[in-house]
């Protein structure tokens, strides 16, 4: 059950499970964060470009360093690269979902393998939206809208 209140500047997202309750308070702008993970700088930056006008983009560069963040941090969504060095985008996600506190937050992937068996992988682990590298702006912008605005 998600309910969504505005208190004063913030904008506080309340997650309720049977198991517990999650407070998740985005900036005082009321952005809503979008962690990035790739470890390719340049899809990082499109990213960045892409979303910063309407969300608050975190880019991190590896799977280890996200699964870092995550620790700490709450995001809204993670959009996460299939192919990366050292710790790719599948295990980094099933690690995600291992995590109780990360394991209901969206994911979008990012790849540019058209791998049906990756595909499946992915979406078995709860996946809600894949991108095709390289990736339209534009759709890339929607596709987050419809994952953060519609959920």
């Amino acid at each position: 059950m998600n309910a969504r209140r505005k208190v004063s500047p913030l904008d506080v997202k309340l997650k309720l499970s049977a198991n517990s309750a999650k407070l998740n308070v985005s900036d005082v702008d009321g952005k809503l964060k979008v962690l990035a993970v790739d470890d390719n700088s340049i899809s990082l930056a499109a990213i960045e470009q892409a979303l910063n006008d309407e969300y608050e983009v975190i880019p991190i560069n590896s799977g280890t360093r996200a699964l870092q963040y995550l620790k700490s941090e709450r995001p809204d969504l993670i959009l996460l690269d299939i192919q990366m060095e050292v710790k790719d985008g599948i295990e980094t996600l099933k690690e995600i979902r291992d995590m109780e506190e990360c394991k209901d937050i969206p994911v979008i992937m990012l790849t540019s393998m058209r791998d049906k068996e990756i595909v499946f992988e992915s979406a078995k682990l709860g996946v809600v939206d894949y991108v095709i590298k390289p990736f339209n702006k534009l759709d890339l912008h929607e596709r987050v809208d419809r994952v953060l605005k519609w959920e």
